[in-house]
């Protein structure tokens, strides 16, 4: 049988590259390390790593296997989070769901005022819709509502997808030819323009260029960053466009470090669900998170 020691032995390889840095990550000896992986090996029947110096290379079946496992024992690290001993007895430890820049300017303020543990998750809406399914997550913000009477689902907010840019450039030239309501044309300034994409989301840029020009966008981003917050600090310092949702670069344009260029001729909008099981022991807490969210969702 397999040992499920093994497979996180071989998650960490994978992940940090070589044997030395795996052993730290899992506060093993690096023989330990040794020893797990080729005992998978041995059981799978595969070579699952080339070593070349001290790297530690992954085959294709080290890919293929990695791929499968990943999912599986990310759920089961959050179920072992979640149940492990507190440093305190006897308080609650909910886990959150939810994207990485909605935690960062919705609740990470706010933790300190917590008198409850929160673990915090971060992945797409899909995943985090199975996850609250099974019972791995406590509660989840995601732009989709669960068909599933055991859910209880509250909207949030409805966000806006707009085109933003930064602040030198000129505001009035593009106007005017949106007002003229050539897309080509519009099309064609756009793309005069450096573009900035976010690696964790493709979708909400797709949405705003099918919803307003009819047609999926023809061409690359320039950069394409770690994130929508990422995409926001970068257009603050230099020249370039972006498509976000307007909640996440409103203090931006507040201030004026950017610019909102356009809300698009047919607005793309998201309507931010926080769904929770009905049958939760837990519903004081994430009632206290409701109500934190939804006063800095709505000031």
């Amino acid at each position: 049988m397999v040992n499920l020691e093994w497979f996180r032995t071989f998650k960490a390889i994978y992940e940090k590259g070589t044997l030395t840095a795996a052993a730290q990550s899992l506060f093993i000896s690096q023989p330990g390390v040794s020893l797990h992986l080729s005992s998978l090996e041995s059981n799978v029947g595969l070579k699952l790593f080339e070593r070349i110096g001290k790297k530690m290379v992954p085959t294709e079946h080290g890919k293929v296997l990695y791929n499968a496992i990943l999912q599986p024992l990310e759920q089961l690290e959050a179920v072992e989070q979640k149940f492990q001993r507190s440093t305190v007895k006897g308080i609650p430890s909910l886990t959150i769901g939810m994207c990485f820049e909605t935690f960062q300017h919705l609740l990470e303020k706010h933790l300190h005022s917590f008198d409850f543990n929160v673990i915090t998750l971060f992945s797409d809406y899909q995943n985090l819709m199975q996850q609250l399914l099974a019972g791995t997550v406590d509660l989840i913000i995601v732009p989709q509502q669960l068909d599933a009477s055991e859910i209880d689902q509250t909207p949030l907010f409805e966000e806006t997808i707009v085109l933003i840019a930064s602040k030198h450039i000129d505001k009035n030239e593009f106007r005017e030819i949106e007002k003229a309501g050539n897309k080509k044309a519009l099309q064609e300034w756009l793309l005069t323009h450096k573009w900035y994409g976010a690696a964790t989301d493709h979708t909400h840029f797709n949405r705003f260029w099918q919803n307003n020009f009819k047609t999926s966008p023809n061409f690359r981003q320039n950069f394409i960053v770690p994130n929508f917050n990422s995409i926001i600090r970068s257009l603050e310092l230099g020249s370039g466009l972006a498509i976000v949702p307007d909640f996440l670069c409103r203090e931006a344009v507040e201030q004026q470090k950017l610019q909102i260029l356009w809300h698009g001729t047919t607005p793309t909008r998201n309507q931010l669900y926080f769904a929770y099981r009905k049958n939760s022991i837990y519903k004081p807490q994430i009632g206290q998170i409701l109500e934190t969210i939804n006063k800095e969702a709505n000031p």
